[in-house]
C-alpha cells in the first residue's frame, strides 16, 4: 500500500475510550473514517454528530465500507467483531486485551495470517513519551517493581483488575526481559466487584530477573510507576506524569549537565552517581499509536504491540487469574 493512500477505517464502540478514538482519528493524516457503530443508538447519534461521520446500524454495514477497523468495545466482544472484520478484510486494532480467552486470540492471529492482514492491540503504555526516552536506553534489568493504582470506577469491571490494568505492565515487563518465565507466584481478592479488585504477582524468569507486579482499583490515589534494577544502574517511570529518572553508577566522574546531576560515593575505591532526567517529548500516547497502526498498514509492517505480543501478555494474565482463582 502506498503512502499516500488514505485508508477508510471505522470505529466500534463509542464509549468513554472510543469517544477518544474518533477525536484522534479525525487528526490523522491517512485515515478517514468511514463510519461508526454503537449498540446504545442514542450514543451513536450522539458521536455521529459530534465528529460529523456516519452511523450504521450494524456492524457488518460499517465493515462493507470500511478497510480497517477499530474495536472499542468491552472485552468479550472483541473476537466475535475482530473475526467478522478478518472476514471482511479489514485490517484490525483491538483494545487491550486482545480478547477474553487465549484459544479466541490464537484463532485471530491465524486468520490474520493467512489474509495478509494486520492486528495491532491498544497496550497503549508502549507509546507513553516516557517510555519512548525508555527505548533509548541499554536495558537488562534483574529486578523490576510496578505499581498501577486507580480509584474504583464501575467502567471497566467486565474483567478482572489482572486484565484490565495489570496486563499494561505484565506487556511492557514481557517486552523489556528476553526470558522465558520460570516461575510464578501470585494472590488477589475481591472487595468492590464481583471478580478480583486488587491483585499481586511476582514472576521469575529463567534469567534470575525478578518482576513484581501490583494492580488495584479501589486505590484512593492514582499510580503509574515502574522501577528498573539493573547492573550498576536504577531507572523510574512515572507513565502517569511522563517521567523518566536514571541513577547510573561511574567509576570516574562524568561530566554533568543541566539535567544531570553527581554524587560522589564513599569508600576506598571512589565511585560516582550520576543522576539524569531525560527531557520527555510532549506527545499524546493514543495518537501515537493509532498513527503507527496507519503507517504499519501502509508499509506492510508487523506493529510494536502486534497481536503475537498482546497474546503473550493475555496468556500470562491469564495464568496469574488462573493462580489467584475467581
Amino acid at each position: 500500500m502506498k503512502n499516500d493512500t488514505t485508508i477508510q477505517i471505522g470505529v466500534v464502540g463509542t464509549g468513554h475510550l472510543g469517544n477518544f478514538h474518533l477525536k484522534q482519528l479525525k487528526g490523522i493524516p491517512h485515515f478517514t473514517i468511514a463510519g461508526l457503530f454503537d449498540s446504545d443508538p442514542i450514543r451513536a447519534m450522539e458521536m455521529s454528530k459530534r465528529y460529523d461521520v456516519e452511523s450504521f446500524f450494524s456492524v457488518r454495514d460499517l465493515l462493507q465500507k470500511a478497510e480497517a477497523i477499530s474495536i472499542v468495545t468491552p472485552t468479550p466482544y472483541h473476537y466475535e467483531i475482530a473475526n467478522l472484520a478478518l472476514d471482511k478484510g479489514c485490517h484490525l486494532f483491538i483494545e487491550k486485551p486482545i480478547t477474553d480467552n487465549i484459544e479466541h486470540a490464537g484463532l485471530l492471529l491465524n486468520k490474520a495470517e493467512k489474509l495478509n492482514k494486520i492486528i495491532q492491540v491498544g497496550h497503549i503504555e508502549r507509546f507513553n513519551p516516557a517510555f519512548t526516552v525508555l527505548k533509548n536506553l541499554h536495558i537488562q534489568p534483574l529486578f523490576i517493581e510496578a505499581h498501577r493504582l486507580a480509584e474504583f470506577n464501575p467502567r471497566g469491571n467486565d474483567v478482572p483488575v489482572i486484565l484490565d490494568l495489570m496486563i499494561h505492565d505484565l506487556d511492557i515487563i514481557l517486552s523489556l526481559v528476553d526470558s522465558e518465565i520460570k516461575d510464578i507466584r501470585a494472590n488477589g481478592v475481591k472487595v468492590v466487584s464481583s471478580s478480583v479488585d486488587i491483585a499481586n504477582a511476582r514472576i521469575e524468569f529463567e534469567n534470575g530477573c525478578i518482576a513484581n507486579v501490583t494492580a488495584s482499583r479501589i486505590s484512593q490515589k492514582i499510580m503509574r510507576k515502574m522501577r528498573l534494577f539493573q547492573n550498576e544502574e536504577y531507572i523510574t517511570i512515572d507513565f502517569q506524569n511522563g517521567v523518566l529518572e536514571e541513577y547510573k553508577i561511574c567509576a570516574n566522574p562524568p561530566e554533568s549537565n543541566e539535567t544531570e546531576k553527581v554524587v560522589e560515593l564513599g569508600g576506598p575505591e571512589k565511585k560516582y552517581v550520576l543522576y539524569s532526567k531525560p527531557q520527555v517529548p510532549k506527545q499524546d500516547a493514543l495518537k501515537e499509536e493509532l498513527t503507527h497502526f496507519t503507517n504499519s498498514i501502509t508499509n506492510a509492517q508487523k506493529p510494536e504491540t502486534d497481536g503475537e505480543s498482546a497474546a503473550k501478555a493475555l496468556a500470562l494474565a491469564l495464568e496469574i487469574q488462573k493462580i489467584i482463582g475467581n
